[in-house]
Parts: C-alpha cells; sequence; structure tokens
C-alpha cells in the first residue's frame, strides 16, 4: 500500500525548501520503491529551486543518491529487494536510434517511473532528474537503479551525478588519453572529478583554474600538478605552463560564456575543449568562425559524463575500494533533511564540495 514519508519540496520559485510529509505508491509495472540512505545537494537541485530548469513546481528535489531497494513492480529482473544501488537519471530504453547504433550513453528514450508521487493532499510532485531523494523513499524505473558493491552511502550516492559528470567527461567524452596535458576550469564538485578522471586517464600534467585559494587546494589533493589563479590573465598561464602551446583538452565545468572563451582560446592547435558546466538557458557564445575552423580539433560537450551507468558506476566504486579514487574526499559533511535548505547556502559560498543528507 501507498506509504507516507518526509522528504525536501519545492513549492515556489526562489522560496526557500520545506520538509514535508508525501505519498510513495506501491511500484507499477518497471518501476522500484528504493530506501535512500543518502543523497548529495547537487546545483541542479537549487536551479531547480530557482525555477532554472522548468516551472513544474512543486517539486521533489534529490537526485544524488544511493540506498537499497525495498519493492519492485511487476515484470522487474534487473534487481530485487535487497540490492544496493546508486540512483542515475539516464535509464537508457535500448530501443532509440542511438542506442540501436551501439551508442546508449547518448538515449534520447530514457525512463522514468510513471505514476507520480504526491503530497499528502494528492498534488502530484516533479522529481527532480525524474529521482527526488531528498526522501525517506522515493519511487523510480528499475532502470534508474544501477546495482553495485556494498558501500558508504554517503560517498557512493555521488556517483550518481557531480563525479560521473566530471570523470566521464575527462574519461569519455574530451577523452583524455595517457601523457596528455589537461586543464580544468572550475574546480567545484564536477571539476575535481575531472581532475580525477584525468589522472586516471594518465595525463602527465593537470591545471586546475579557479578564482577560489581553498577549491584549488582540494584540486591537488585530486591530483592537480600545477594550479591557476583565475583573476589573472587565464590564457597566458594555461600557454606558460604547458610550453606556450596550451593544453591538449580544456574541461569547462563552469558552464559561463567568459570561462568557455578561457577555454576555447587556451588550447593547443587541434585541441578538445569539453564543456560540462551546465549554462543558465539565456546565456549565449560568440566565437570568431575563423578560429573555430583554423584551431581545429574538437569542442565536445559532456552529457552525464557520456557514461553507461550499468558500465560506469560499478567501475568507479571499484576504483575508491581500490584506493584509485578518493570518494570519500568529496563528502564535505553529512548533514539532515531539514538542513537542506542552509546545504545551498554553503554551496553557493563556494564552502563545500558536497553536503550529503543521510537518512
Amino acid at each position: 500500500m501507498p506509504q507516507q514519508v518526509r522528504a525536501v519540496v519545492a513549492r515556489a520559485k526562489g522560496a526557500p525548501v520545506t520538509v514535508e510529509t508525501i505519498v510513495v505508491p506501491d511500484p507499477g509495472p518497471g518501476e522500484a520503491v528504493v530506501r535512500v540512505q543518502a543523497c548529495g545537494v547537487c546545483h541542479t537541485d537549487l536551479h531547480y529551486r530557482e525555477g532554472g530548469i522548468n516551472d513544474a513546481f512543486p517539486f521533489l528535489l534529490g537526485h544524488e543518491a544511493a540506498g537499497v531497494v525495498e519493492a519492485v513492480g511487476e515484470g522487474v529482473t534487473s534487481v530485487a529487494p535487497g540490492d544496493f544501488v546508486v540512483l542515475n537519471w539516464r535509464a537508457v530504453c535500448g530501443d532509440c536510434r542511438a542506442c540501436r547504433r551501439g551508442r546508449p550513453w547518448y538515449c534520447f528514450s530514457t525512463f522514468n517511473a510513471t505514476q507520480p508521487m504526491t503530497l499528502e493532499d494528492g498534488t502530484p510532485l516533479s522529481p527532480a532528474l525524474g529521482i527526488g531523494a531528498f526522501a525517506e523513499k522515493t519511487l523510480v524505473h528499475a532502470g534508474q537503479c544501477t546495482k553495485v558493491p556494498q558501500a558508504d552511502p554517503a560517498a557512493a550516492g555521488l556517483i550518481g551525478c557531480g563525479v560521473m559528470a566530471g570523470f566521464g567527461a575527462a574519461v569519455n567524452t574530451a577523452p583524455v588519453v595517457k601523457g596528455d596535458t589537461v586543464a580544468v576550469i572550475g574546480c567545484g564538485g564536477v571539476g575535481n572529478a575531472a581532475i580525477a578522471g584525468a589522472v586516471y586517464a594518465g595525463a602527465r600534467q593537470v591545471i586546475a583554474v579557479d578564482l577560489d585559494p581553498r577549491k584549488l587546494e582540494w584540486a591537488r589533493g585530486f591530483g592537480a600538478t600545477h594550479t591557476v589563479d583565475a583573476h589573472g590573465d587565464v590564457v597566458q598561464q594555461l600557454r606558460d605552463l604547458t610550453g606556450g602551446f596550451g593544453p591538449d583538452v580544456v574541461i569547462e565545468a563552469v558552464g559561463r560564456p567568459e570561462t568557455y572563451r578561457q577555454a576555447f582560446d587556451a588550447r593547443d592547435l587541434a585541441g578538445t575543449v569539453v564543456l560540462v558546466g551546465v549554462p543558465n538557458p539565456t546565456m549565449t557564445l560568440e566565437l570568431p568562425l575563423i578560429d573555430v575552423f583554423g584551431r581545429g580539433g574538437a569542442l565536445k560537450s559532456s552529457w552525464y559524463g557520456d557514461c553507461l551507468p550499468s558500465r560506469d558506476f560499478p567501475l568507479l566504486v571499484d576504483l575508491w575500494q581500490q584506493g584509485r579514487l578518493d570518494l570519500d574526499a568529496f563528502v564535505s559533511e553529512r548533514i539532515a533533511l531539514d538542513e537542506v535548505e542552509e546545504a545551498f547556502a554553503k554551496m553557493e559560498r563556494g564552502e563545500v564540495l558536497r553536503s550529503v543528507v543521510v537518512l
């Protein structure tokens, strides 16, 4: 029967979030109910609260999560009650034109649960990225549950969004190859995951770029070999550090026109720019077309680190357990459901890599 649980809800644009009782239905065909154990506080949740994604309020926030499958609906065979899972927001369909061409990480028809979760009065909720995991329990499509080895949920859940986005931007999208020089502009959670990914891929030089000295220090902890204070001339500093040429790969993890232009101008001839920072929908970019042509190389966007959750999530857990990826270092603090609003403020002030709600 339907369950009532506590959850974080954004009722109106810009309004502080509230902890409310919501109703989670029994799983229908292809669905699963997951008992959430931990969920990271991501910038995307703040974008939802601010109306930067769409205006389908009220939102059930939270998406960067791990937990245990409690119940599954008819026809579900990929997971079973008791499985430890990381939730993903790209449950691939297996049948769209991207999937049929062997590129499921670009799936154009991903799945979400069909039934809505609701407020107590029956008002349907819009779950963030089809997940809604700032909640004691959530209803998702079974394909959004990626089974991984048992691990600390607070760290493992971060694979579900920010860590995968950054790590995948370096390893899957660029892709960084052994011996490359790499710069990462913006050293929050996603940027530092990109630094970790570049190190894993064998980059010989990894340069962290940020305005905040604290974030540059974090970047060194994830393997950055050099740091650049973005208050100065970023393009010139990156060239100076790479023999006058510029990095082979520049990963832009901010999502702003001015930092993208720095990435474009700083890369070496035939180099690659990867945009993984999420821009505001109103932002525009102007580039000299002759430079787009003349500098060659590639300008890429990274969607969720171009990941395939069933392939990449277990890999990242394995790397963590082998001591090759420090997921624990991304967890700045562990908080309760009623501390999410303050966590948003800390995130905006740059005080944390990730606040993680632990249930």
